[in-house]
């Protein structure tokens, strides 16, 4: 299994995500949103993006691996976040810089209103594609 990053000339040079993903063969494993909620139920970084993107980050990382995978293997990521705004747009990058380098999947950022849970600021799910 081999997953090809395409950036078109013909579109806009992305910033820490791939225009296309391309999988060849392989398992897909489907990533249910992870949230900012460490391994004894507790949230964290109540009120925080930074530190709840990053733990949300680090959520997709650990089911990733559990799955039998790795994080060069995520073909898509898509980011809910609670009233969005672009001036966290630099947390976010930290974040995701953190788990996927300089080799990002394609990606989706979508503003929300709310998540499952009123101290929740960021929620991340992901396609993986494994050999």
């Amino acid at each position: 299994m081999s997953l090809e990053r395409i950036n078109p000339a013909t579109i806009h040079p992305p910033a820490g995500y791939s225009h296309i993903v391309k999988a060849r063969a392989g398992t897909t494993a489907y990533i249910s949103g992870q949230v900012a909620i460490d391994p004894d139920g507790n949230i964290v970084g109540e009120g925080d993006i930074g530190a709840q993107a990053q733990q949300a980050f680090n959520n997709l990382r650990l089911a990733v691996v559990a799955a039998g995978g790795r994080v060069e293997q995520i073909a898509k990521v898509t980011t809910y976040v609670v009233d969005y705004a672009p001036e966290v747009r630099p947390a976010l990058a930290e974040a995701r810089q953190a788990v996927f380098g300089d080799d990002p999947p394609a990606s989706t950022l979508i503003g929300v209103q709310a998540l499952a849970l009123p101290q929740l600021l960021i929620e991340v799910e992901a396609t993986v594609v494994m050999d």
